[in-house]
């Protein structure tokens, strides 16, 4: 019954909850809190449930067995089960207490809980042994659900989980829920300010924002895998873009009514204006005072350059002065990889939105569209990037659907 399982329990845990405390963003925190669970107890598989106004939400997905990368479309799964004692997250939820179950298909029907088998008939897998915990803050409110699932013995075996695994994850879980509530806020305060941005600018929308930073992350993440970037690195720049990636408008709350909600196209000298929002949007991280901050700038400064050089502001020697001079384009690498990233994650959005005027392209349009400007307005190492998570991409898409009862804007730029 012995476990390929990391040997340090508690005096691990230290180490763990310092890291999750540093990260940022809310998909970071539960990728990153299923990835420290399983390891603590050997587990193959996992998900994440948050408690929303609605039930709990499905909200993260790992299983070894089934994918052979965390980044998998999975991951942005969307379900949500209702916040009562028939599920066995429900039930955790509920009760605010751990459940540990030796084999999922041998619920008794005395229990007022079932597991459901959804997911493994569409699949194929088999789950066994389950380790529910609720992910309990110390004001003693319930954020989520943490389910683990089949511990592997050294021979392969799925084996049950023990009361020290219990322990060690009842205490991880914990102080988990700290960091899942410290990241909520974090979206929470970001989505605030877009909805400040909308009342002036209607198109930039929470689902927006929320599939320009989710797309921008899964870009990130697989140009990084692809130039051999070290998973530290990785996972602190994955989480600042994540974040910094839905701020890459705000600079058009600067922008005149006139121009932002002008229906149809824009004259000339209104988007000369318009160009400005880069700008504006740099000086509100005037004086950065973190790493989150400096890229917030930098994105929105420079996400409408362009790779062959055709795009805005350009260089400029001083972001400060009055007016502004806007310079030749930056090309190719003088544009900051972050900002290379989000352009080609916002254009796509643009692309396959519906606006007013016009219909949304189709997925093959949209991806003609991108390969056609490879070289041109993308870097072709992000292209490349975006093509090998392309499913990903859409399975974002499916999960930040805006409301159909939203008016659609667009704006038209000569």
């Amino acid at each position: 019954m012995a476990r390929n399982r990391d040997p340090d329990g508690f005096e691990k845990l230290l180490s763990i909850m310092e890291e999750l405390h540093e990260v940022k963003d809310l998909d970071t925190v539960l990728d990153a809190i299923l990835l420290q669970a399983r390891r603590l107890t050997a587990a193959e598989a996992g998900s994440i449930y948050l408690v929303g106004d609605q039930g709990l939400h499905f909200s993260f997905l790992h299983n070894d067995r089934l994918f052979s990368s965390t980044r998998t479309k999975f991951i942005y799964t969307s379900h949500t089960l209702p916040l009562d004692n028939r599920s066995i997250a429900g039930y955790v939820a509920g009760s605010g207490q751990g459940l540990v179950v030796d084999d999922v298909y041998q619920i008794p029907r005395s229990r007022p809980y079932s597991f459901n088998r959804f997911f493994d008939d569409a699949s194929g897998y088999r789950t066994k042994s389950l380790l529910a915990l609720p992910l309990k803050t110390s004001g003693g409110k319930v954020v989520g659900v943490l389910q683990i699932i089949n511990p592997r013995g050294q021979d392969g075996e799925v084996i049950p989980f023990t009361d020290l695994d219990h322990l060690i994850l009842g205490y991880f879980a914990n102080n988990a829920a700290a960091a899942v509530e410290r990241a909520q806020l974090t979206r929470e305060v970001i989505l605030r300010m877009i909805k400040m941005c909308k009342l002036r600018d209607p198109e930039e929308t929470g689902p927006h924002v929320n599939r320009v930073g989710a797309y921008a992350a899964e870009i990130y993440h697989q140009w990084a895998l692809n130039r051999g970037v070290s998973e530290g690195n990785i996972k602190k720049t994955r989480d600042l873009i994540r974040i910094a990636a839905m701020l890459h408008d705000l600079g058009k709350i600067a922008i005149s009514d006139l121009i932002l909600k002008k229906p149809g196209g824009l004259e000339r000298d209104e988007f000369a204006v318009m160009k400005y929002h880069t700008v504006y949007g740099a000086r509100l991280f005037e004086n950065p005072v973190s790493d989150l901050d400096a890229m917030s700038g930098e994105i929105a400064l420079n996400h409408h350059e362009r790779w062959d050089g055709g795009g805005y502001p350009g260089q400029i020697a001083d972001i400060f002065a009055d007016p502004v001079e806007f310079g030749p384009g930056k090309q190719g690498e003088e544009i900051p990889l972050t900002a290379r990233v989000v352009a080609l994650a916002d254009v796509y959005d643009a692309l396959v939105s519906k606006r007013v005027y016009k219909e949304s392209f189709s997925e093959e349009e949209a991806l003609a569209h991108i390969r056609e400007e490879t070289g041109r307005q993308f870097d072709p190492e992000v292209v490349a990037a975006f093509l090998a998570v392309h499913e990903v991409i859409l399975a974002i898409r499916s999960k930040y659907q805006e409301d159909p009862n939203q008016p659609l804007y667009c704006r038209i730029v000569p």
